[in-house]
């Protein structure tokens, strides 16, 4: 039995070869096309395709924002990503919305086809350049947390606390519930190793956040 692929594409002449490309192969079918979110959204449902091949950039609306709206319609369909868009925040945003696979839009016909074939069979797809970038930006996200492992709230609270601020004062300046100043000195004191006032005060200083 045949895979049923839907393309969504703003561009006629991209869908149009993609459907020649796909149509070459024997256990693969373009059941239909759509030029729009919202046709991809119809055309989805009237269909019923196994995997949707969509396009970020679409002249109603992100490829990415309605990837959510094409799995309620068909909560089975895989959805691989057609993009020309190769920074890893597009392909964290896709997976994250419910996409299946990321795929460049230079990638060669067998990788595409071999996409296809990938997420239809349940497994992840990911385009091997994409895939480099996208593990070299999760390491440097990585080694930053490990230089500096509080977050930008956390910094105000160590700043305040090492400048003598009670957590009722804290509270106070940040507009937060003293309850949520005391978590996150406790998350301070936490991540950073500390057992006291004092040696939270050292830290401060040596990194310079009373400096900021």
């Amino acid at each position: 039995m045949s895979v049923r692929v839907l393309i969504v594409d703003d561009h006629a002449v991209f869908r149009a070869g993609l459907r020649l490309l796909i149509d070459a192969e024997a256990d693969l079918e373009a059941v239909g096309e759509a030029g729009t979110a919202r046709d991809a959204v119809f055309q989805a449902r009237a269909l019923k395709p196994d995997v949707i091949l969509l396009d970020i950039v679409m002249p109603d609306q992100s490829g990415l924002d309605v990837v959510p709206t094409l799995l309620h319609e068909r909560p089975e369909t895989k959805v691989l990503i057609l993009s020309m868009q190769d920074d890893p925040q597009y392909v964290r945003q896709a997976f994250s919305s419910g996409a299946s696979g990321y795929i460049l839009k230079e990638a060669a016909d067998t990788e595409v086809v071999a996409a296809i074939r990938e997420v239809a069979g349940g497994s992840s797809y990911v385009h091997p350049t994409v895939g480099a970038r996208l593990v070299a930006a999760e390491n440097a996200d990585a080694r930053r947390a490990e230089e500096d492992p509080l977050s930008d709230r956390e910094r105000e609270v160590l700043r305040l606390l090492a400048l003598g601020h009670t957590n009722q004062e804290i509270s106070a300046q940040l507009f937060i519930s003293v309850r949520t100043a005391e978590t996150h000195r406790a998350h301070i004191m936490q991540k950073l190793r500390l057992s006291s006032r004092a040696e939270l005060v050292r830290y401060a200083l040596d990194q310079g956040v009373l400096e900021q």
